[in-house]
């Protein structure tokens, strides 16, 4: 059976995230799963690199596919954004893949985006795609703060009790804070860059770090939050819609070429 990789675009505010919902509630997968129902009649189940919560959106979100027929890629992307409307989700890419290439197994890198915008006054055009607050952070403060989660740690504080993971060790090979003056107020950019995370991971660190950047923990106290590997030394966990998957590395990108 030919194997699709496909690159997803999607607003996470309609679904109940990624994962097809035993209840039936909207979800990310459900939807392309129907559209491919549409093209070839039958059950059909895609994987993907990462299964986002309710509410994370996904720029580059990396799923396969196998069909019964061959397709031209290009036509298959259109095909499937037809069948997508109106529905906020697009594949942005699609490209034939050996057999043995699989959307999370294959991956070596996950990319995280979180945006957290500092102004008083409500958000309009960004409402439902970053999480708010009314003051100021010290961008610094934060970085420093970060420092001291790069690296392979026990992450047992920033995973969420939930989490079904077999360890709570992680490497994160990269945390950067990008701060942006906008019109009205400012927006500040948490990149993470790791081969897999926790359960609400990014969430969590996200959340820490921002008590740093309002100056109520000081950046040792991540340190010590993460050497408690203890949830109950966790900073809040921030809400979902400043979230983004951005991107997905492995070792050929199947969209290149």
């Amino acid at each position: 059976m030919p194997r699709y990789a496909l690159k997803i675009d999607y607003d996470g505010g309609p679904f109940h995230g990624w994962q097809r919902q035993a209840q039936g509630q909207p979800s990310v997968q459900g939807a392309i799963e129907d559209a491919l129902a549409r093209l070839e009649p039958g059950p059909h189940t895609i994987a993907a690199a990462g299964r986002t919560d309710t509410g994370v959106h996904g720029t580059g979100q990396v799923a396969h596919c196998d069909l019964t027929k061959p397709w031209d890629p290009f036509k298959l992307a259109g095909a499937l954004n037809h069948h997508l409307k109106p529905l906020p989700v697009a594949v942005v890419a699609c490209a034939a893949v050996p057999d043995d290439f699989h959307a999370r197994f294959s991956a070596h890198e996950r990319r995280y985006l979180f945006r957290l915008i500092a102004r008083r006054a409500p958000l309009t055009h960004d409402r439902g795609l970053a999480w708010q607050v009314s003051h100021r952070l010290d961008a610094q403060a934060m970085r420093d703060g970060a420092a001291h989660l790069v690296g392979h740690h026990d992450f047992t504080t920033f995973r969420s009790t939930m989490c079904q993971a077999k360890s709570p060790v992680k490497t994160i090979d990269e945390i950067t804070i990008e701060e942006v003056a906008l019109d009205a107020g400012v927006e500040y950019r948490f990149r993470l860059r790791a081969r897999s995370f926790l359960h609400n991971q990014v969430r969590s660190i996200v959340g820490t770090l921002e008590r740093v950047g309002a100056g109520g923990w000081h950046p040792d106290r991540v340190r010590d939050a993460l050497e408690a590997r203890d949830r109950a030394a966790c900073g809040p966990v921030c809400p979902p819609q400043g979230l983004y998957l951005t991107g997905v590395g492995y070792p050929v990108d199947p969209f290149q070429g």
